[in-house]
């Protein structure tokens, strides 16, 4: 590693930002010696903050139904192969039930825009999981929806809201996305979430067709002043029914670079070690643990459906019931030295 990147990173350390082309040769120029020493600096604070701790999400994925066809997702509206599913209220709230039973006390409604969840169903759910599991936290992902929609949907309990940004530069936002969606409203809604009052979570794919460094080091910028309390990266992964069939995925290497980074931008954020990077590697989820991520997210969607919520290739843990999926990521967690914590895992003020 030469003085400039390591002076970089020593930087970014010490003052939480760095100029974009900064974060672009951060990228550009990385190397296995300053990802080990990025990795270090992130666990040191992440522990200082969190712990060994590390938080689990029950996710539910409650319709694979979207109005919306971007290019790279399995559910797009265009995708005829897609056998479409849609999970009732009593269900959602059924397979809650059974996630408190197991210790979960956040869960994760997630789904593709899909019209049957109006205001008043949505909120339906979100009033009854909190009525029955009061000491819990709702996080909603859900797309785009109004200013007056995530009004309504706060104002009936949910806690938290999951936006993928996606990416930060509008020409690749387009390249990504058809044209009747818009980069500015999608910036729109994280920032109506933001005034609200939820905790929001934003994110991006790493390596996602024509992402070069320079929107990778925007995307950095952009976690850098909107400061969300989750980021949710992941390495891109093609689905076989999309026009992105034949690009090839994003990298477990990169994506856990960024996630050493991005806690070290923000070190008390709420970051993922998703499933897409379990599906790229065996490994993947502890190798993101390692690199400065604190949360997992085991499925608790019905089993009978989740092969069927395929946003990508080769997905994980589609046939593990709830309780082997949790059990799963309980030994994995402890097999890397960290352990598995029940509650609703809010982000921490950092003091330090």
């Amino acid at each position: 590693m030469n003085e400039t990147l390591r002076g970089l990173i020593e930087t970014l350390a010490e003052r939480r930002r760095l100029l974009l082309e900064e974060y672009e040769r951060l990228i550009r120029e990385r190397t296995p010696d300053a990802a080990e020493l990025l990795a270090s600096l992130a666990v040191k604070e992440r522990k200082r903050i969190y712990g060994d701790a590390v938080y689990t999400r029950g996710l539910l994925e409650i319709s694979n139904i979207c109005k919306n066809d971007c290019l790279y997702c399995g559910i797009r509206k265009s995708n005829t192969h897609c056998e479409r599913y849609r999970l009732t209220p009593e269900q959602i709230v059924s397979c809650a039930a059974e996630g408190y039973a197991l210790g979960f006390r956040t869960f994760v409604l997630q789904g593709g825009e899909d019209a049957y969840f109006t205001d008043g169903v949505l909120c339906g759910v979100v009033t009854e999981i909190k009525s029955r599991f009061p000491d819990c936290a709702v996080t909603l992902s859900m797309g785009e929806r109004s200013r007056e929609s995530y009004q309504r949907l706060f104002d009936a309990g949910a806690d938290r809201y999951l936006l993928r940004h996606e990416t930060a530069d509008m020409a690749h936002y387009q390249k990504l996305h058809p044209p009747e969606m818009s980069f500015e409203n999608r910036m729109r809604c994280l920032y109506d979430l933001r005034e609200i009052g939820y905790q929001v979570g934003c994110g991006f794919m790493v390596g996602s067709p024509y992402q070069t460094e320079k929107e990778l080091a925007q995307d950095l910028k952009f976690i850098e002043t909107f400061r969300p309390d989750m980021c949710g990266i992941g390495p891109f992964i093609p689905h076989k029914n999309t026009p992105f069939r034949d690009f090839p995925a994003g990298t477990l290497e990169l994506t856990c670079y960024l996630l050493s980074i991005i806690r070290l931008i923000y070190p008390s954020v709420l970051l993922p070690a998703t499933t897409a990077l379990g599906t790229i590697h065996p490994l993947g989820r502890e190798r993101g643990i390692q690199a400065g991520a604190n949360v997992v997210m085991p499925n608790l969607s019905p089993v009978s459906v989740r092969k069927q919520y395929e946003l990508y290739d080769g997905k994980i843990c589609t046939g593990e019931e709830s309780a082997q999926c949790r059990g799963c990521l309980q030994r994995r967690m402890d097999a890397v030295g960290y352990r598995i914590v029940t509650d609703r895992g809010d982000i921490r003020k950092d003091t330090g």
